[in-house]
């Protein structure tokens, strides 16, 4: 059976739980609350073939990028979320991306699914979940 392709460009349309998660991470509070203010854009290229994937977070503050090999560990490095690095593997479930990143904080790692044109993101660190939900853009 194929996997989905993630590909596309993807605006946040809701969220929930993001203070808790950031204070999990021990982001301090002035800038968790304007990490709680921004509205993200995800940009992913997805070749199903390789497993290839990049993951591009864009903000109005900072951008982030993740470039990975699904089903192989990574060096990630967190710096401009909250200053760690981590050993990272993400696999599928199912149609679903699991990643676990392994480091400092324990349980920490996310889920990806898509269902029609929505992204669905839920992020988990220390039994704290926090969920974003993105529609592909037009």
């Amino acid at each position: 059976m194929s996997k989905p392709n993630y590909s596309g460009t993807f605006n946040m349309v809701e969220q929930e739980n993001m203070d808790a998660y950031l204070a999990a991470l021990d982001i301090n509070f002035a800038l968790r609350k304007i990490v709680c203010l921004l509205k993200p854009t995800k940009e992913i290229k997805h070749d199903p073939a390789s497993g290839a994937m990049k993951i591009r977070t864009l903000t109005t503050l900072k951008n982030f990028d993740m470039d990975f090999t699904i089903g192989q560990e990574f060096t990630e490095d967190l710096g401009p979320v909250d200053g760690r690095k981590c050993q990272t593997t993400v696999s599928w479930e199912g149609d679903k991306l699991i990643c676990v990143q392994r480091g400092e904080k324990e349980g920490r790692g996310w889920t990806h699914w898509l269902e029609g044109d929505k992204l669905h993101l839920e992020m988990r660190v220390q039994d704290v979940i926090a969920k974003q939900v993105f529609k592909k853009a037009d």
